[in-house]
């Protein structure tokens, strides 16, 4: 185990990688329940969704800790499957099969481009600024995710008068009345998660979720009453798995020649979305904990190949989204919460392959698992997030060329809800401020592109609504 993960290498142990990927799993988990909800509104069985999440997310994560010995986990994304479902079947009338077919189509892309080093190219062009505004955004962003999950924060009914006149009332955001057990639970194991990170407890992150998760079994939020039948999950497996070469796939998909520039764009919308949340989560994890070292962030040689941990751990990424759509998901991808884990002590493959157990395990435990509650795992985000803002101090905010584009990189991810936006903003008001101060040629030309082609992005999402 020590030859093939390098664990003294990295500075770790094999305990340490088990925590790790225990805290990990139990902080991701939540996706094995929500994912199958929120894709089954198209009409997808349920049960097949729940395997397919489920095998999407061994499969990927095994190929990144026994491929690239990083300690990362996948799983189908949480607002790529809002995307898949109230977007594109709801709004744009594809049918799921179809869009898993699109789904697929994007994995090859990103495939390609991460064999041809696009995305690496990417990472390279992104100057150390915004890289630090990234990491330090996505620590907001996972913080944001934790108190969300327990409705920390409110926002008040939709006023349509006001909505439509574009006023802020629309939703006005607030914080929640503490009269709720889901908020007093996550208050609890907030408390413990600060006491225990500052104590330095080994283990502290997994040991607050566990207590939590206990804690809350008088309270009524620890339950196993919604268990789920094994023998339905592995029934309706069959309509998922592969669905995208029957009819109702691929021929359907390109059999109306007008529909082509809408899938087009519809494909580009979903690999825009894949790439920079798994940038932006690579960039922001890697960079300050060591896991990808400076000649892995730098500039290394052209062409193809996997000469460096990032090569693989991009290759492994991408190859996961084609084998979700294969099994019946929306887009799998590598997960923010994998910060979680890093913040245990998580250096190697091993952490990855522990969460791949796990998966393979809540199949048959599914009715455990799905007990633990958000707000057991909401206050160990939120004290992620704040490990992980540390970054933010790298940059110099007295220079306000340098303040806007990180300021809009790093809040804009909370606010819009998505990494990938968050990262949008920041390229969009880096290459203004550059062309400002007459400094347009120090923009790498793919900051220029990537920032084109989101801004292109946006105006076919507001032509298309």
């Amino acid at each position: 185990m020590e030859k093939f993960f390098h664990l003294k290498e990295n500075g770790t142990t094999v305990s340490t990688e088990i925590m790790a990927g225990l805290t990990t799993f139990f902080a991701m988990s939540y996706i094995i329940v929500v994912n199958p909800q929120i894709l089954s509104q198209t009409g997808m069985p349920w049960g097949g969704v729940f395997l397919a999440t489920i095998i999407a997310a061994i499969i990927g994560t095994l190929v990144m800790g026994l491929f690239a010995n990083v300690p990362y986990a996948q799983a189908a994304g949480m607002g790529l499957n809002a995307f898949f479902t109230y977007t594109v079947c709801f709004g744009l009338k594809f049918t799921w099969q179809e869009t898993l077919c699109m789904v697929f189509l994007c994995g090859v892309i990103n495939i390609i481009i991460t064999v041809t080093k696009i995305r690496k190219m990417i990472i390279e062009a992104i100057p150390p600024m915004l890289q630090n505004a990234i990491g330090g955004g996505i620590g907001i962003f996972v913080a944001y995710v934790g108190m969300l999950n327990v409705s920390l924060v409110t926002f008040t009914p939709k006023d349509t008068k006001a909505a439509g006149k574009g006023l802020a009332s629309a939703a006005t955001p607030g914080l929640a009345v503490l009269n709720t057990p889901t908020i007093w639970l996550f208050l609890i194991g907030l408390l413990l998660a600060i006491v225990f990170t500052v104590l330095k407890v080994k283990g502290g992150m997994l040991l607050t979720i566990v207590i939590t998760a206990i804690i809350g079994i008088p309270m009524g939020l620890t339950s196993m009453a919604n268990s789920i039948s094994l023998g339905d999950t592995f029934a309706q497996l069959p309509q998922t798995f592969g669905v995208i070469f029957t009819p109702a796939g691929f021929p359907a998909l390109f059999s109306d020649v007008t529909k082509l520039p809408l899938v087009l764009v519809t494909i580009f919308a979903f690999s825009m979305s894949d790439t920079f949340d798994t940038l932006g989560t690579f960039i922001g994890t890697g960079r300050r904990t060591g896991i990808f070292s400076d000649a892995d962030m730098q500039h290394m040689e052209n062409g193809s190949g996997f000469s460096s941990k990032l090569d693989r751990a991009l290759f492994a990424d991408s190859i996961a989204t084609s084998i979700g759509a294969i099994c019946g998901t929306s887009n799998t991808t590598t997960y923010v919460e994998s910060s979680a884990g890093i913040a245990a002590g998580g250096r190697t493959g091993l952490t990855s392959v522990v969460v791949s157990v796990c998966f393979a395990l809540s199949i048959f435990l599914s009715p455990v698992i799905s007990a633990v509650p958000s707000a057991a795992t909401a206050g160990v985000l939120v004290i992620v997030g704040c490990m992980m803002a540390a970054s933010l101090k790298e940059i110099a905010w007295n220079d306000i060329t340098e303040a806007i584009p990180a300021f809009f990189a790093a809040v804009f991810m909370a606010l819009a809800y998505s990494i990938s936006y968050g990262i949008a903003a920041g390229f969009i008001t880096y290459c203004i401020v550059k062309t400002c101060k007459k400094e347009a040629k120090q923009v790498h030309p793919i900051i220029w592109i990537v920032a084109g082609l989101f801004i292109l992005n946006f105006i076919l999402l507001a032509v298309l609504q």
